[in-house]
Protein backbone atom coordinates (compact mmCIF):
# COMPACT_ATOMS: atom_id res chain seq x y z
CA UNK A 1 0.00 0.00 0.00
CA UNK A 2 1.39 3.56 -1.04
CA UNK A 3 1.71 5.80 2.07
CA UNK A 4 -0.79 8.13 2.79
CA UNK A 5 0.58 10.68 5.47
CA UNK A 6 3.63 11.63 6.72
CA UNK A 7 4.22 11.53 10.82
CA UNK A 8 7.06 13.95 11.94
CA UNK A 9 8.39 14.34 15.49
CA UNK A 10 9.67 17.89 16.28
CA UNK A 11 12.96 17.52 18.42
CA UNK A 12 16.39 16.53 16.81
CA UNK A 13 14.20 16.43 13.35
CA UNK A 14 12.66 19.86 13.33
CA UNK A 15 13.49 21.92 16.02
CA UNK A 16 17.30 22.31 17.95
CA UNK A 17 16.20 21.31 20.92
CA UNK A 18 19.47 21.36 23.70
CA UNK A 19 19.98 21.83 27.44
CA UNK A 20 23.84 22.99 26.59
CA UNK A 21 22.23 26.48 25.11
CA UNK A 22 21.36 27.38 28.65
CA UNK A 23 23.43 25.42 31.32
CA UNK A 24 26.73 26.69 28.76
CA UNK A 25 26.42 30.19 30.27
CA UNK A 26 25.13 28.98 33.78
CA UNK A 27 27.89 26.32 34.41
CA UNK A 28 30.48 27.11 32.28
CA UNK A 29 33.12 24.31 33.50
CA UNK A 30 32.09 21.59 31.24
CA UNK A 31 32.96 18.65 33.50
CA UNK A 32 30.45 20.61 36.00
CA UNK A 33 27.89 20.99 33.28
CA UNK A 34 28.48 17.44 31.96
CA UNK A 35 27.59 15.93 35.62
CA UNK A 36 24.49 18.56 36.41
CA UNK A 37 23.06 17.76 33.27
CA UNK A 38 23.50 14.10 33.72
CA UNK A 39 22.80 13.38 37.12
CA UNK A 40 20.49 16.66 37.95
CA UNK A 41 18.31 18.13 35.47
CA UNK A 42 18.80 15.19 33.17
CA UNK A 43 16.99 13.94 30.28
CA UNK A 44 14.91 11.13 32.18
CA UNK A 45 13.57 14.06 34.64
CA UNK A 46 12.18 15.96 31.74
CA UNK A 47 10.76 13.43 30.48
CA UNK A 48 8.28 12.64 33.10
CA UNK A 49 7.45 16.67 32.61
CA UNK A 50 6.65 15.64 29.19
CA UNK A 51 4.39 12.72 30.85
CA UNK A 52 1.90 15.52 32.22
CA UNK A 53 4.28 16.37 35.07
CA UNK A 54 4.24 19.82 36.02
CA UNK A 55 6.80 21.79 35.97
CA UNK A 56 6.32 23.09 39.28
CA UNK A 57 6.10 19.40 40.63
CA UNK A 58 8.88 18.89 39.12
CA UNK A 59 11.35 21.64 40.00
CA UNK A 60 9.96 20.87 43.46
CA UNK A 61 10.87 17.50 43.64
CA UNK A 62 14.60 18.18 41.83
CA UNK A 63 15.37 20.83 44.49
CA UNK A 64 14.40 18.58 47.33
CA UNK A 65 16.33 16.06 46.00
CA UNK A 66 19.77 18.31 45.10
CA UNK A 67 18.74 22.15 47.37
CA UNK A 68 22.45 22.57 46.75
CA UNK A 69 21.85 23.26 42.97
CA UNK A 70 18.25 25.26 43.54
CA UNK A 71 18.83 28.13 41.17
CA UNK A 72 20.26 25.74 38.63
CA UNK A 73 17.31 24.06 38.73
CA UNK A 74 14.88 26.12 38.38
CA UNK A 75 16.38 28.23 35.48
CA UNK A 76 15.76 24.87 33.61
CA UNK A 77 11.99 25.77 33.42
CA UNK A 78 12.44 29.31 34.14
CA UNK A 79 14.70 29.83 31.53
CA UNK A 80 13.40 27.25 28.76
CA UNK A 81 13.34 28.96 26.07
CA UNK A 82 16.88 29.83 25.86
CA UNK A 83 17.24 26.06 25.05
CA UNK A 84 15.04 26.15 21.83
CA UNK A 85 17.46 27.04 19.62
CA UNK A 86 15.15 27.24 16.49
CA UNK A 87 14.58 25.26 13.34
CA UNK A 88 17.06 22.68 11.62
CA UNK A 89 17.17 23.72 8.41
CA UNK A 90 17.01 20.39 6.34
CA UNK A 91 14.41 18.68 8.32
CA UNK A 92 12.36 21.77 7.64
CA UNK A 93 13.27 21.82 3.95
CA UNK A 94 12.31 18.08 3.82
CA UNK A 95 8.90 19.16 5.69
CA UNK A 96 8.26 21.56 3.00
CA UNK A 97 9.05 19.61 -0.01
CA UNK A 98 6.36 17.22 1.45
CA UNK A 99 3.79 19.89 1.67
CA UNK A 100 4.64 21.37 -1.45
CA UNK A 101 3.49 17.55 -2.81
CA UNK A 102 0.34 18.01 -0.74
CA UNK A 103 1.20 14.94 1.28
CA UNK A 104 -0.91 15.27 4.68
CA UNK A 105 1.49 15.71 7.64
CA UNK A 106 0.68 15.19 11.25
CA UNK A 107 3.31 15.58 14.24
CA UNK A 108 3.60 13.75 17.13
CA UNK A 109 6.15 14.92 20.21
CA UNK A 110 7.09 14.10 23.42
CA UNK A 111 6.40 17.58 24.98
CA UNK A 112 5.69 18.90 28.08
CA UNK A 113 1.59 20.72 27.89
CA UNK A 114 3.32 23.70 30.12
CA UNK A 115 6.44 24.54 27.37
CA UNK A 116 4.89 23.67 23.66
CA UNK A 117 2.42 27.20 23.78
CA UNK A 118 5.83 28.66 23.64
CA UNK A 119 6.86 26.70 20.46
CA UNK A 120 3.49 27.32 19.30
CA UNK A 121 3.03 31.17 19.52
CA UNK A 122 6.96 31.33 18.00
CA UNK A 123 6.72 29.19 15.39
CA UNK A 124 4.25 29.06 12.85
CA UNK A 125 5.61 26.19 11.24
CA UNK A 126 3.87 24.48 13.36
CA UNK A 127 0.69 25.70 12.38
CA UNK A 128 1.22 23.72 9.35
CA UNK A 129 0.39 20.38 10.21
CA UNK A 130 -3.28 19.27 9.75
CA UNK A 131 -2.95 17.93 13.56
CA UNK A 132 -0.28 17.83 16.54
CA UNK A 133 0.03 15.14 19.61
CA UNK A 134 1.56 16.59 22.27
CA UNK A 135 2.11 14.04 25.09
CA UNK A 136 1.99 16.08 28.03
CA UNK A 137 -1.41 16.84 27.00
CA UNK A 138 -2.51 13.52 26.62
CA UNK A 139 -0.19 12.39 29.70
CA UNK A 140 1.08 9.46 27.26
CA UNK A 141 4.46 9.28 26.56
CA UNK A 142 6.32 7.37 23.26
CA UNK A 143 7.27 4.87 22.91
CA UNK A 144 4.24 3.73 25.10
CA UNK A 145 1.73 2.36 22.26
CA UNK A 146 -0.83 4.49 23.75
CA UNK A 147 0.32 7.78 22.12
CA UNK A 148 0.62 6.19 18.59
CA UNK A 149 -2.74 4.88 18.68
CA UNK A 150 -4.03 8.27 19.44
CA UNK A 151 -2.17 9.57 17.05
CA UNK A 152 -3.68 7.00 14.54
CA UNK A 153 -7.49 7.73 15.73
CA UNK A 154 -6.83 11.37 14.47
CA UNK A 155 -5.52 10.83 11.54
CA UNK A 156 -8.54 8.51 10.35
CA UNK A 157 -10.79 11.21 10.89
CA UNK A 158 -8.98 12.73 8.14
CA UNK A 159 -8.35 9.87 5.97
CA UNK A 160 -11.12 7.48 5.03
CA UNK A 161 -10.13 3.52 5.57
CA UNK A 162 -6.54 4.29 6.80
CA UNK A 163 -4.41 1.42 7.45
CA UNK A 164 -1.26 1.88 9.60
CA UNK A 165 1.17 0.33 6.60
CA UNK A 166 -0.13 3.47 4.98
CA UNK A 167 1.88 5.99 7.76
CA UNK A 168 5.52 7.00 7.92
CA UNK A 169 6.74 8.59 11.36
CA UNK A 170 10.20 10.36 11.39
CA UNK A 171 11.89 10.46 14.84
CA UNK A 172 15.45 10.99 15.78
CA UNK A 173 14.93 8.28 18.77
CA UNK A 174 15.48 5.00 17.35
CA UNK A 175 13.35 3.03 20.31
CA UNK A 176 10.48 5.76 19.01
CA UNK A 177 10.64 4.57 15.27
CA UNK A 178 10.53 1.09 16.23
CA UNK A 179 7.67 1.42 18.15
CA UNK A 180 5.82 2.85 15.32
CA UNK A 181 7.28 -0.36 13.35
CA UNK A 182 5.63 -2.57 15.84
CA UNK A 183 2.49 -1.26 15.05
CA UNK A 184 2.77 -1.47 11.61
CA UNK A 185 3.45 2.11 10.66
CA UNK A 186 6.72 2.75 8.67
CA UNK A 187 9.09 4.06 11.35
CA UNK A 188 11.94 5.88 10.09
CA UNK A 189 15.10 6.40 12.43
CA UNK A 190 16.09 10.08 11.52
CA UNK A 191 19.88 10.49 11.34
CA UNK A 192 19.96 13.32 8.60
CA UNK A 193 17.36 14.99 6.66
CA UNK A 194 18.98 13.46 3.15
CA UNK A 195 18.75 9.94 4.70
CA UNK A 196 15.48 10.02 5.92
CA UNK A 197 14.40 11.40 2.38
CA UNK A 198 15.65 8.40 0.70
CA UNK A 199 13.87 6.05 2.91
CA UNK A 200 10.75 7.85 2.21
CA UNK A 201 11.06 7.94 -1.29
CA UNK A 202 12.01 4.06 -1.41
CA UNK A 203 8.48 3.54 0.23
CA UNK A 204 7.46 5.02 -3.35
CA UNK A 205 6.32 8.76 -2.04
CA UNK A 206 6.69 10.79 -4.98
CA UNK A 207 8.17 14.95 -3.92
Amino acid sequence: MSLRAVVFDFGGVLFDWNPEYLYRDLIPDATERAWFLEHVCNGAWNLQQDAGRTLADATAAKIAEFPDHAELIRAFYDQWAVMLNGTLKDGVKLMEHLEAAQIPLYGLTNWSAETFPYAWDNYPLLHRFKDIVVSGRIRQIKPDAGIYHEMFRRIARDIPDLQPQQLAFIDDVKHNAEAATALGWHGIHHTSAARTEQQLRALGLQF
